[in-house]
């Protein structure tokens, strides 16, 4: 059983691959992820990188697609929420932009982190509706 878990592992890792895009915007690099948002639209990470050091952000999507759905974030439950998800990934607000600083050596994980955090913020809007 052990040997057909890794293969489907397999597959889904090479799944992950195959539907994730690159593309550089600007001064930027986009990553199209295949995760999907409440809209079932793609999760998209844009990354710079300065001195061997990456800054990896959503610029401020999920935060700005919630205010524009009526979520107020203002609220204190809300903006408890919102710290204990930032601080669950280790993702930091900056302005609206939800944000991670990383070196090479954990850019893995600090990648998925910052998706992990964009799906859980997103989250926030069904907790905000009557």
């Amino acid at each position: 059983m052990i040997k057909d878990v890794q293969v489907l592992t397999t597959g889904y890792w090479n799944w992950l691959n195959q539907e994730t895009e690159f593309r550089t915007v600007e001064n930027f690099v986009e990553i199209t992820t295949p995760y999907l948002d409440r809209h079932n639209d793609y999760l998209r990470i844009y990354i710079t990188r300065e001195d061997g050091i990456f800054l990896l952000s959503d610029h401020g999507y999920v935060i700005e697609d919630l205010e524009l759905s009526g979520c107020n974030l203002d609220e204190p439950r809300q903006q408890d929420i919102l710290q204990e998800i930032l601080h669950g990934f280790s993702v930091q607000l900056n302005c609206r932009a939800l944000e991670i600083i990383t070196s090479p050596d954990d850019f893995s994980v600090c990648k998925h982190n910052l998706v992990q955090a964009m799906l859980a913020v997103n989250g926030l809007y069904w907790l905000s509706q009557q």
